[in-house]
């Protein structure tokens, strides 16, 4: 375990025998645990959360608040099995040890929570569902970080693994969660349809790729302009890449609109990125290439650039970077992605993986330098797509999200050239969700 140096080791030994005593009182109720935990998940696929969720009724709706209240505590008890079957060194990192604390309180708090009968009873459980939303907004920041500080005590294969789990696991308990409450709120917004207009829940049913492509793009273009603005008048100003769009421009499917454009922003973002630190002095830098097709069972997306591709010393492989071990990617003990994971960490608002929140970050970095709360350095003027707080684990968590309706992402280098990346996703909303119990 890491210690804070601005501890006294009198704060170190109570934090670590509060922190034992606790984990011992959970050993100890694992009889209800393993209750829990022995059943199996009841997975579901995005054409079945859509077909329930279309035409609401009262009966349905507490219907679907019932499902959620008893699907969750099964979940999180696997995940709590996932975390005591860790080494105790890890277990015991204080940033993990917070995401057990965490899960525990949240088991106690579904099992313990009635059985929903009315639609006021409904309207306390959303309630209580947005507050355990918030509550675990922590647990991104808290496990990669805990996981990158633990990660010698563990192979890479088993960390990886384990966070593959925590993560689709996390995802899905979300998605129930937030899904569960846009049909509460829909129902009393649109006279019990369940529906607004293209959305069930918070499902688009008939969401444009090209339309999310162009947005996250804008969003990109716009964030980029905005960040010249806040460099000295004698900087170089820098020319973005622009991003064309070709193939099946009018392909739509049913999906998490939060999730796409989460992962579109990301790769448009680490393509831009690669293009301007290899082209940034040029006028018109090579631009961005992303081609859609519209397969029978899935959606097609290649991201194209120009940007040298992913040759680097610390990565033998693409996969790599999606790994959140230290032997198969040494930046995650960089001091650059520990300590914007350090203060998102520790702040309540946590890491939520939405385009909505890695723009405001964005802002936020602005708004800190402009007021000259940061110092910034000539070094640090270099071309690129803003100065953002880098937590590291953009690209990670895109592949967490593919893989949750069972998509696939893949990196393909050419070094010295550029790199290409290759999205699939399926089409027909027949896939179960991708959790491991």
């Amino acid at each position: 375990m890491i210690l804070n140096t601005r501890y006294t080791v009198s704060k170190c030994l109570t934090l670590s025998r509060a922190r034992f005593q606790s984990t011992n009182l959970h050993f100890y109720q694992n009889r209800k645990l393993e209750e829990y935990a022995t059943k199996e998940a009841k997975r579901l696929s995005l054409r079945q959360l859509v077909f329930y969720g279309r035409f609401m009724s009262e009966e349905r709706l507490i219907k679907s608040a019932n499902y959620v209240r008893t699907e969750l505590p099964v979940r999180i008890a696997h995940r709590i099995r996932d975390l005591q079957a860790l080494p105790y060194a890890v277990v015991m990192q204080e940033d993990v040890a917070k995401v057990y604390e965490l899960y525990w309180s949240a088991f106690e708090k579904f099992r313990m929570f009635p059985r929903i009968e009315t639609l006021e009873d409904n309207e306390s459980f959303c309630s209580f569902l947005r507050g355990l939303l918030d509550e675990h907004a922590v647990v991104i920041p808290n496990l990669s970080l805990g996981l990158s500080l633990a990660s010698p005590h563990l192979p890479p294969d088993q960390l990886d693994a384990f966070m593959r789990r925590m993560l689709v696991s996390r995802i899905s308990r979300r998605v129930l969660a937030e899904h569960h409450i846009a049909l509460s709120d829909s129902v009393g917004r649109y006279q019990g349809t369940g529906k607004e207009e293209g959305h069930v829940g918070i499902i688009c049913t008939g969401l444009n790729v090209e339309k999310s492509v162009r947005r996250c793009a804008a969003l990109l273009h716009q964030l980029t302009h905005d960040s010249d603005k806040s460099k000295p008048s004698n900087t170089h100003h820098i020319q973005w890449p622009a991003v064309t769009i070709e193939g099946h421009i009018g392909a739509q499917f049913a999906y998490i609109r939060e999730h796409l454009e989460y992962i579109i922003f990301e790769l448009l973002k680490n393509a831009m990125q690669a293009t301007i630190s290899k082209h940034g002095q040029k006028t018109n830098p090579p631009g961005i290439l992303v081609t859609l097709v519209a397969a029978p069972d899935s959606i097609g997306m290649r991201i194209s650039d120009q940007g040298g591709g992913l040759l680097n010393p610390q990565i033998r492989s693409p996969s790599d970077l999606f790994s959140f071990s230290h032997v198969r990617n040494a930046s995650r003990l960089e001091q650059n992605n520990l300590g914007p994971l350090r203060t998102a960490s520790a702040s309540p608002t946590g890491m939520r993986a939405t385009v909505e929140e890695l723009v405001s970050r964005w802002k936020d970095e602005w708004r800190q330098r402009e007021d000259g709360a940061s110092l910034k350095n000539d070094s640090e003027l270099e071309p690129c797509v803003g100065r953002h707080p880098r937590l590291g684990i953009g690209l990670a968590m895109s592949n967490i999200f593919v893989r949750y309706f069972g998509g696939t992402l893949e990196l393909v280098s050419l070094d010295g050239w550029g790199t290409d990346v290759y999205l699939r996703l399926p089409k027909l909303g027949t896939n179960l969700e991708g959790i491991e119990v």
